[in-house]
């Protein structure tokens, strides 16, 4: 019994193992290169709740068929694409992008996902990047070290 656990504890290790290298993969930015001013663009859109609601309508109209109501990339389009539509949701490569990489991303599409360009406004695009980081949990900040007493 317990070498039939420890096999199966050690196949569940590769497997989580697996998965890991599979995702660090599929959110390469070497596989989306974004060139350096796109970077650095700023969204010129504030964040109020009409801009998120507005962007949550043509998310829910134009992107949930492949990145899922969550953003999971688990719509029901989503199985016949590859690569996979992005998991909007994942908060460390949400995090490693800037919002300038994301409206690049939006705005000139790849593969089978649409470059959204010449479909949505330029507010409309700087407002679903504000939308699809309310998809990701915010990664917790370090708690800052207290200066020692004097």
């Amino acid at each position: 019994m317990k070498a039939r656990r420890a096999a199966m504890m050690a196949l569940l290790g590769i497997t989580m193992a697996v998965a890991a290298a599979v995702s660090a993969v599929a959110h390469d930015p070497k596989d989306w290169p974004v060139p350096a001013a796109a970077k650095k663009m700023k969204n010129p859109v504030p964040r109020t709740p009409a801009a998120l609601a507005a962007a949550r309508d043509i998310f829910n109209d134009r992107c949930v068929n492949c990145h899922g109501e969550t953003g999971k990339g688990d719509g029901p389009d989503a199985m016949m694409y590859t690569p996979k539509p992005a998991d909007l949701s994942d908060a460390h490569m949400m995090g490693m992008m800037s919002d300038g990489e994301i409206f690049y991303k939006i705005s000139e599409g790849r593969n089978a996902m649409l470059a959204f360009k010449n479909l949505l406004t330029v507010e409309q695009r700087w407002q679903l990047v504000h939308y699809v980081r309310t998809l990701a949990p915010a990664a917790k900040k370090p708690a800052k070290k207290k200066a020692p007493a004097k």
